[in-house]
This record gives structure tokens, C-alpha cells and sequence, in this order.
């Protein structure tokens, strides 16, 4: 059995992936005014298991690659939470943030040098200027929630990323964040809420719980689906399985990003990846 902490070839599928993809990824073409706003996104995005994984990443490319290259991306991921908001830094090249443990010394030398992004940046901060305050860590680069999914989603790393923080794990923030973010969509900037539809790591040790992972994903897509953002605020609640399937907010209060930088609840919505995957769901969403 291969030890997802030391396994043979560490991210061994993720540079089976880059080798045949990369010229493809370098020719998509860009997004243009005619395009019409581009979605926003909600990203099941794993950890650095993920880049083992030549299902997950095949189907985190495919799902990019229906996608043009946006002008800029924003991120919000389930790992930083800071209040007031903050950005990250927007200089080209910036180091990734390695926020895991115990794992094989290869993940800790990835590379993911985005281009600079202070144009997004400002954009970003002008889209949240209401008398908030805001901070930019200029020496804060991209999280794994951020930075591994977009190595399957946009391999060739020429699209420029900031990520935001989640200014706390209330539900009801997170979508009003992505209500004030919405507008940049219109503008070719692609927005991007990356948690877990379940993250549960109790089913890892107990694998009959599983059953509560997939009733809170089913609940979850069908609440989706009928456009019932009240419910999913109250999903603690409401979910059957949530305190198995969630534990913690910090995983599933970015779908509420993704659905307030959305358009009309309930409508424009698809389902790019669903699988269950070491027991947890790895259900990602796109709102029109």
C-alpha cells in the first residue's frame, strides 16, 4: 500500500501531468470582454496527496482548461483567516507558504511562481474599500489551499493570484466577501472559494463514517442546487452528518464565497468533480 506521506515518486503524478500538458496549458487563449463575466468557483483542493493523485489532478485540468486564462485570480482559502481582511503579497515569484507537516521533503521545494500581481491586488482592495481596514502581507505567499489546485488548474502558472483572507469563519461573512468581490468577474478575473465538501479526518480512522460524509454532500448539492442560501449558512444544523463531515467551519465557509460571488442562487451551477476520495467528498462547483 503506498504510503501517502512517503510515497514512491512524491508528487509523481503531478510531473507525469506537466509533461504532457504544459504546451497545451501555455496555449489557452485569454479572456476577452465577449466572453461575458467568467464563474466563480468552489475548489475541493486536498494537500499535497493531491499531486499523487492522477484522477484529481486530471480532472482539476480538464476543468481549467473549459475555462479562458483569466486576467487575474482571487483566492480565498480555507487555511488563512485574518481580521481585518489582508491580501497577500502581489510581487512576482513570491514563495509559496508551505502550511503542512510530516510529509516527504519534495513538497517543501515546490515551485509555483505566478506574475506579478499588483494590478490585481489594487483591484481587489478597491473592490473592498468601504472604510474597512486592510493589510498586505508582503511577504505572505500562496497556501496549499491556493497553490494546489491551481498547479493541476492553470499548470503553466501565468495567470497572477492574490489571495484574500477570510475575515472569519462565520458564514454569513464569507458570502457577503463574495458579494463585494462579484464584480470583478465582469472585469475577467476569476474567483475562487477552496475548502473541502467534507473534511472529515475521523473517517480516515473509522471508515463506516463515511455514510455522513456522503449524506452532507448530498444535502449540500441538492441545497445548492435549489438556490438555499439560508441553509447552507445554517449547515451545522441543517446538514445531516455536519459534525462528522465538518468538524471545523474553515472548510466549507468558502463555498459561501463562491456562492455570493455568484450570480442568481440556484441557477448557472455545475458540478466539474464528484467523487468521494479517502472518505471525504471532493465535490467542487462552478456558479455562473
Amino acid at each position: 500500500m503506498n504510503d501517502i506521506f512517503n510515497p514512491a515518486r512524491p508528487a509523481g503524478a503531478y510531473d507525469d501531468l506537466l509533461a504532457e500538458v504544459l504546451p497545451l496549458a501555455r496555449e489557452r487563449r485569454d479572456w476577452q470582454p465577449s466572453d461575458g463575466p467568467l464563474p466563480s468557483l468552489f475548489v475541493s483542493h486536498g494537500a499535497p496527496p493531491t499531486l499523487d493523485d492522477p484522477e484529481w489532478l486530471r480532472d482539476l485540468f480538464d476543468w481549467g482548461q473549459t475555462l479562458p486564462r483569466p486576467r487575474g485570480i482571487v483566492m480565498v482559502s480555507a487555511h488563512w483567516e485574518n481580521a481585518p481582511l489582508a491580501i497577500s503579497a502581489t510581487t512576482a515569484g513570491t514563495p509559496l507558504y508551505y502550511d503542512f507537516g510530516g510529509f516527504h521533503p519534495r513538497y517543501y521545494t515546490l515551485q509555483y511562481a505566478t506574475p506579478d500581481a499588483t494590478e490585481l491586488g489594487n483591484r481587489v482592495v478597491g473592490a473592498l474599500a468601504d472604510g474597512t481596514p486592510m493589510h498586505q502581507y508582503a511577504d505572505r505567499g500562496l497556501d496549499h489551499g491556493a497553490f494546489i489546485p491551481l498547479m493541476a488548474m492553470f499548470p503553466a502558472a501565468d495567470v497572477p493570484v492574490v489571495q484574500v483572507s477570510m475575515p472569519s469563519l462565520d458564514p454569513e461573512a464569507l458570502l457577503k466577501l463574495g458579494l463585494r468581490l462579484r464584480g470583478l468577474r465582469e472585469e475577467g478575473y476569476l474567483v475562487v472559494g477552496s475548502g473541502f465538501m467534507t473534511h472529515s479526518f475521523a473517517v480516515m480512522r473509522s471508515p463506516d463514517l463515511v455514510t455522513h460524509n456522503r449524506e452532507f454532500d448530498a444535502w449540500v448539492s441538492e441545497t445548492v442546487s435549489r438556490g438555499d442560501v439560508d441553509a447552507l449558512m445554517d449547515y451545522e444544523r441543517k446538514g445531516p452528518g455536519a459534525r462528522i463531515a465538518h468538524p471545523t467551519a474553515d472548510h466549507f465557509v468558502p463555498l459561501l464565497l463562491a456562492v455570493g460571488a455568484g450570480n442568481e442562487p440556484g441557477t448557472g451551477i455545475t458540478t466539474p468533480i464528484e467523487r468521494i476520495t479517502m472518505g471525504n467528498s471532493i465535490r467542487s462547483l462552478q456558479f455562473a
